[in-house]
């Protein structure tokens, strides 16, 4: 009986290790090829699918050069304004997000209603999710996000990653990556972004899908001034 679940238990190490061996190799080969798609992308075509019978896409990759330092600077200072420095994860940024989240849970409790999660992960650690994971929140999934976030950065310097992140991220139903946001908001080429509509952009990321049913609601053009006074100190890889 011990024999067997040693043989087992060798069978699954030997499984995740080829897993993340695929991964790593997948990673790797991302500094010389964009990703096709990913795994959040793939997720919302077969949700389209089912819930509309059709598939409306918009998507095209821009290299890093024609993509605008006020949308680099903007989504930094928006979503990760540690971006530069920290080696994946922001710690500091969990453990604010987590005592928030245990404070507004209580709230919610005492109203007998649902708290909002607010999170604290960083540019790298979206990318690792969205790349490669589902969107169920579980210990597993979370331990293998953190695992993909340091291959992320051991395999890829910092303007690849946000390259890639800017390129792929969710801006609307269907609507993905700078390219296709600037043209579909603004009329233009995201290397022609202002200050103020890039900073519109990064205010849309946590919840694109709600944004765009307004994208020049009170909320959004406020803290897009926000944004915007705070983009010159938002350091560049």
């Amino acid at each position: 009986m011990i024999r067997h679940l040693a043989r087992l238990l060798a069978v699954l190490l030997l499984a995740v290790l080829c897993l993340q061996l695929w991964f790593a190799g997948r990673i790797a080969l991302m500094r010389f090829v964009a990703p096709q798609s990913t795994s959040f992308q793939r997720s919302e075509v077969v949700r389209l699918l089912k819930d509309k019978q059709q598939v409306a896409w918009a998507q095209q990759w821009v290299d890093d050069d024609r993509l605008p330092a006020t949308l680099k600077r903007a989504v930094i200072a928006s979503e990760d304004d540690s971006f530069a420095e920290h080696g994946g994860v922001d710690w500091d940024a969990l453990k604010s997000a987590w005592k928030k989240n245990e404070k507004a849970q209580a709230r919610a409790e005492a109203r007998g209603r649902t708290a909002k999660v607010i999170g604290g992960s960083t540019i790298t650690q979206q990318l690792a999710k969205n790349l490669f994971l589902s969107g169920e929140r579980t210990l597993l999934r979370k331990g293998q996000e953190l695992i993909l976030t340091l291959m992320l950065e051991g395999l890829l310097d910092k303007r690849r990653i946000l390259e890639i992140y800017l390129n792929n991220v969710e801006w609307g139903e269907g609507l993905f990556g700078a390219q296709a946001a600037a043209r579909h908001y603004f009329r233009v080429d995201a290397a022609r972004l202002g200050p103020f509509e890039a900073a519109r952009l990064a205010v849309m990321l946590p919840a694109p899908k709600r944004f765009e049913r307004q994208p020049a609601s009170p909320y959004v053009l406020n803290r897009a001034g926000l944004i915007a006074g705070r983009m010159n100190s938002a350091q560049l890889p």
